[in-house]
């Protein structure tokens, strides 16, 4: 299990300034003691998902144990269930007390957005869904909110250094605003045709002035092939979309001859609203989801050390020793 450097840890997390302080007053102790007990720490999960961060976590503890230790994990995208062991590493203590606020704060947020983009994604089928939900969540985190979002099953994701994370390029068309500056959707368009590289697909946002239909088939007529679809995002204070909406947008694209013109929904999408459009066989190309990702609860995981110099152990309420796993796959920090 290689890890790329694009998941190592930031200088913050390496010099435990995000760490639950009581870890590192634990590492003074023991240090100031000599005691360097070599344990076997075990992590699962409180909820079933789709878990993600192990990357970013493997990544950490690279970085910090010594070369003796041994670990196990599960890869991540792995189905998981709940108390299921997705870590186990083992090591003297010290060399990674100061990492187990990191560690799970990883694997709790990625697993809870994979696990939220994965229902989004199940919902659709085979429509693709991008990840449209950057905007919902600080800056220092939406990357790993978008590569979540892949692990999950999205098919794209809008921001640069999550899709740098996802090894993809990012998606995104043109926003509302640069319609308003430009004062008419179809001279936007055209701008964004004309300065725009080939590579980048021409999606129309057809909701800023007038009826999504018209805008559909004025954008559709002055780019013509070059066109790859139109973005329906009408706002809920006008409705928001419908599947009477894409059903008219499609029909009135195919009747004026632009049948290679797709549709792409967003605003408010989450999975029921997802099979909504699916159970009214609304024509919808591609789904963007920004809240109902961005915004799911973490799955909270869980760290317990099971054994201290080879004694089973355990806190009351848990079972002393090794939990069995036999899905854990070894791996070496290296």
């Amino acid at each position: 299990m290689s890890i790329p450097a694009r998941f190592a840890p930031s200088p913050a997390t390496l010099a435990g300034e995000n760490t639950d302080i009581y870890f590192l007053r634990a590492r003074q102790i023991l240090e100031a003691e000599g005691m360097a007990p070599d344990v076997i720490m075990e992590v699962f999960a409180n909820a079933e998902g789709l878990l993600c961060g192990m990357q970013e976590a493997l990544a950490l503890l690279a970085q910090v144990l010594p070369r003796a230790a041994q670990v196990e994990a599960l890869p991540e995208g792995a189905e998981i269930a709940r108390k299921e062991v997705v870590l186990r590493i083992r090591a003297p203590y010290p060399s990674f007390a100061l990492y187990e606020t990191a560690l799970l704060g990883m694997l709790a947020h990625e697993t809870g957005w994979a696990t939220a983009a994965r229902r989004c994604v199940l919902a659709a089928a085979e429509t693709p869904v991008i990840s449209f939900g950057a905007r919902h969540v600080h800056p220092d985190v939406s990357a790993r909110m978008e590569y979540a979002a892949m692990i999950g099953g999205c098919a794209g994701c809008a921001t640069p250094a999550g899709a740098a994370l996802a090894e993809i390029e990012a998606s995104g068309t043109l926003p509302h605003a640069l319609i308003l500056c430009f004062g008419d959707t179809v001279a936007a368009v055209q701008a964004f045709d004309r300065l725009m590289p080939p590579s980048v697909r021409r999606i129309a946002l057809v909701d800023t002035f007038k009826d999504e239909a018209e805008e559909s088939l004025r954008v559709a007529a002055a780019l013509g092939d070059r066109l790859w679809g139109v973005r329906l995002d009408t706002p809920s204070e006008r409705g928001r979309v419908t599947a009477e909406l894409v059903k008219e947008v499609r029909a009135r694209l195919d009747q004026a001859g632009h049948t290679q013109v797709k549709i792409v929904v967003s605003g408010g999408i989450d999975a029921e609203r997802i099979r909504y459009f699916r159970q009214h066989a609304a024509p919808v190309d591609a789904f963007g989801v920004g809240s109902a990702i961005s915004g799911a609860a973490p799955i909270d995981f869980t760290a317990d050390i099971k054994e201290i110099a080879g004694r089973p152990v355990a806190k009351r309420g848990r079972i002393p020793g090794l939990t069995p796993n036999p899905r854990l796959q070894s791996w070496t920090p290296t």
